[in-house]
């Protein structure tokens, strides 16, 4: 028995029987990872029992902890505690596990199961992603309650992370780790379960760095808890930490525990085997007489246990009914930001936002990326919880908020900081920041964005996935969207970009003409509510006079007829972004020579398929030569041409010069659009 105070024989059952049912899941399904839920059962069982303030009645209570389970592998970790807890799992979820139509997938997946707070599985976006929840813990408290004091606020909770050697060995929590270390993030509570096996074997073939030390030089809080004489967790020692993690609010806190993978299994308990495979039957017997359970039960839970683990939800109910009375003293005292808080719940916007966006006056030549940061300033000015920044490149980007002040901890020097800042400085860490800016935006309340060229979307592919996956309303902002970056060369010249990014299923990608479609788009994103990322340019593009050409509203259906031909069109011009100057040109030398040719934009090809038949047949009918215009890989657009249309792309790397002597060597000329067409109409 532990040396916790109030800690009970019923508590060791309680984990012991976690244990089991970890191996008794995964053996019924035939695969999973049972041996780090069976290390770490004790550990998660005294997290959700004794410090995690939560309502298992209402996962989403806005006044709880957070619990990530980075190493999203071993899910029966979670799932055996939200069973535990009363979350609406029961025993028949736990046998269901890894099965079709369960609520206990392999991995835990957001929106899926109550209780789950994100999509874990690739190793390290656990990590990272926490830092923008904490981060965004903080921001809210601005909102709503930046006046009360340090511990004080309702809206103030904590974030605990439990993870792996294989989480911290991904870069991206390396990055996000010294961000939160930078940023003082003490709402943020790491248990890192260092238990050196993952499935080659033993960590240590390539992982022998001080983790300790490294994370003391991000500016963490570091505690060491080591293993007890047997191998098992020192549960005791755990508690400490926790709580002094608890106190620590200057600083993020690590609590490296040493754990074996599996124990106490006789003869697999530190093995890789037990990391990713089922224990066998034999195995598992031994082990249940090894923690005194009856070695012939499977998914054993006495009654008098499961009432024992179920009583915190009575201890739940006193912290949220003392929650509650706090709040409704502080929605009386402050009825403004009561109201406010209640838009954000519910996320919608104000009356009079559409009002706030601005209109660009056609004639004048301006970039999309400054056009947007026109519209995020004009954003800004109407919604307190919109926020973001850029990974060093905020000048690059336009994503500065005009004096939004620096978010940085109140002991920073650094000019314009502010806690409650609303300009993020990511620094030059792609990855994590669009790990961050997922965990923003699973908080709940706030919105975000974060911005870099278009060319290191590579480097955020996995966190944009993971959005898409969850279905939540990140928003990612590429500049610097095309050869005509220039002089750079290849290296910061995307091509293959628009395609791969369009891959992405559940993802609108959003690639505007001009200024006023860049307004449209903001506008449309936001009111979707869905992932979303935009493709600027940085060099200056024409404004579209809109008295002559397609309302800009037309955005919001992905494609709209821009320019209408002069009788029937016997030709069809689809492009985006920067090539549509080059599309209306061509038209006029199209029309010139009696060929009628319509040109239409397409500034989110995901939106326009999600119009009815009807209406895409009527912009790009089938009786017209459909060509398409694009800056880069011709892949994705026969969809739209057919198999006879035109498709004028780059399909090779770039090259260092001036955009306009790219796009004229590379074949982005009239005369070639109007030769190709022609030469297709024979």
């Amino acid at each position: 028995m532990s040396q916790i105070a109030g800690w009970t024989e019923l508590d060791d059952r309680a984990v012991a029987l976690a244990r089991a049912l970890a191996m008794d899941a995964v053996q019924k399904a035939g695969n999973g990872h049972p041996g780090t839920a069976m290390a770490l059962a004790p550990v998660a069982y005294n997290l959700f029992q004794r410090h995690l303030i939560h309502d298992p009645s209402d996962p989403q209570w806005i006044g709880r902890d957070r619990f990530i389970l980075s190493c999203g592998h071993s899910s029966m970790t979670l799932y055996t505690q939200l069973f535990y807890s009363g979350y609406g799992l029961e025993m028949k979820d736990l046998q269901e596990f890894r099965t079709w139509g369960s609520l206990t997938p392999g991995h835990p997946e957001y929106g899926h199961t109550a209780g789950v707070e994100m999509t874990t599985g690739p190793l390290g976006a656990g990590v990272a992603t926490s830092v923008g929840f904490a981060m965004a813990a903080r921001y809210e408290r601005g909102l709503l309650d930046p006046d009360a004091a340090a511990g004080t606020s309702i809206f103030d909770h904590a974030i605990w992370v439990i993870c792996s050697d294989g989480d911290l060995q991904e870069g991206v929590s390396g990055e996000a780790s010294s961000l939160a270390g930078t940023q003082e993030l003490g709402n943020l509570n790491i248990i890192y379960d260092d238990n050196r096996i993952s499935i080659e074997g033993d960590t240590h073939v390539a992982f022998t760095e001080d983790v300790a030390a490294r994370y003391r030089a991000y500016g963490w809080h570091v505690q060491d808890v080591p293993a007890q004489a047997d191998g098992n967790i020192d549960l005791f020692a755990l508690d400490k930490a926790m709580t002094a993690a608890k106190a620590e609010t200057s600083k993020p806190s690590l609590i490296r525990t040493h754990s074996v993978i599996a124990w106490p299994a006789p003869k697999l308990r530190g093995t890789a085997k037990s990391h990713g495979s089922a224990l066998g039957d034999e195995e598992i017997a031994a082990t249940k007489k090894e923690l005194g359970l009856n070695p012939d039960e499977k998914f054993a839970l006495p009654a008098e246990v499961l009432a024992h683990v179920r009583a915190v939800k009575t201890r739940a109910a006193t912290h949220r009914k003392e929650w509650d009375l706090h709040f409704s003293t502080w929605q009386k005292a402050h009825p403004d930001r009561a109201e406010l808080l209640k838009r954000l719940v519910d996320r919608t916007l104000p009356a009079d936002f559409d009002a706030a966006l601005p209109v660009f006056e056609a004639g004048k030549d301006l970039a999309t990326r400054s056009a947007s940061g026109h519209v995020i300033n004009a954003i800004a000015k109407v919604l307190p919880e919109f926020w973001g920044g850029s990974s060093d490149l905020a000048d690059s980007n336009m994503t500065t908020i005009e004096g939004g002040k620096s978010f940085l901890p109140a002991t920073s020097v650094m000019k314009d900081a502010n806690p409650y800042g609303r300009i993020i400085h990511f620094g030059i860490r792609e990855h994590a920041m669009g790990s961050i800016l997922n965990g923003i935006t699973l908080h709940g309340l706030s919105r975000s964005f974060g911005g870099t060229f278009a060319v290191f979307s590579d480097y955020m592919r996995p966190s944009v996935r993971l959005a898409a996956i969850m279905d939540i309303p990140s928003i990612f902002v590429w500049t610097h969207d095309s050869i005509g970056v220039g002089e750079d060369g290849p290296t910061h010249q995307p091509i293959e970009h628009f395609a791969a990014l369009r891959a992405i299923p559940n993802f609108s990608l959003l690639r505007p003409a001009d200024a006023n479609e860049v307004s449209e788009a903001w506008k449309a994103v936001l009111q979707r509510n869905k992932p979303a990322g935009f493709l600027l340019s940085r060099q200056n593009l024409r404004t579209i006079d809109r008295t002559s050409h397609g309302a800009a509203s037309g955005v919001n259906r992905g494609a709209y007829i821009l320019k209408e031909s002069s009788r029937e069109p016997k030709v069809v011009i689809i492009a985006t972004g920067s090539e549509i100057p080059l599309a209306l040109d061509a038209q006029i030398a199209l029309e010139a020579d009696g060929i009628s040719t319509r040109v239409v934009s397409a500034p989110c090809l995901d939106w326009f398929n999600e119009e009815p038949v009807s209406y895409r047949d009527s912009v790009l009918p089938k009786s017209a030569l459909r060509v398409s215009i694009e800056a880069g890989i011709a892949l994705g657009w026969r969809e739209y041409v057919g198999d006879s249309g035109v498709i004028i792309s780059l399909d090779h790397y770039g090259a260092s010069a001036a955009g306009p002597k790219l796009f004229a060597e590379f074949g982005f000329t009239v005369e070639r659009v109007v030769g190709d067409v022609k030469e297709a109409l024979l």
